[in-house]
């Protein structure tokens, strides 16, 4: 029983220590990325995409969580917006590094 408990006690450990990292991205090489990519929507607000440093439209989706905006932005979402947002923002050959790195460039200049 122990073995198991202590199998299962580092598994979640390696968890939540892998998830932590994943969400935490480098907004400075993010920029370089969003200038890139994701301002064709996010500049001008295209198909309802939040405007890059619009503290309102972008606190509600803040507190959800950077892990959470991370996921949007590598698998796709479609919210109540007129249009959604593909994969990696369109561009398929983005890392998930860099698209995570663009979320917290995104993020940081939006609080």
């Amino acid at each position: 029983m122990s073995r198991f408990l202590s199998a299962a006690l580092c598994a979640l450990f390696v968890c939540s220590v892998s998830s932590t990292a994943f969400a935490a991205g480098d907004a400075a090489k993010g920029q370089a990325i969003y200038d890139g990519t994701c301002t064709t929507c996010h500049k001008a607000g295209v198909g309802g995409a939040p405007k890059l440093g619009d503290k309102a439209a972008w606190k509600d989706r803040i507190a959800q969580g950077e892990a959470l905006l991370v996921s949007h932005a590598l698998k796709g979402f479609k919210g109540k917006a007129a249009m959604p947002m593909p994969p990696k923002g369109g561009k398929a050959t983005l890392s998930d590094a860099e698209v995570t790195n663009a979320v917290a460039y995104m993020v940081k200049q939006s609080k």
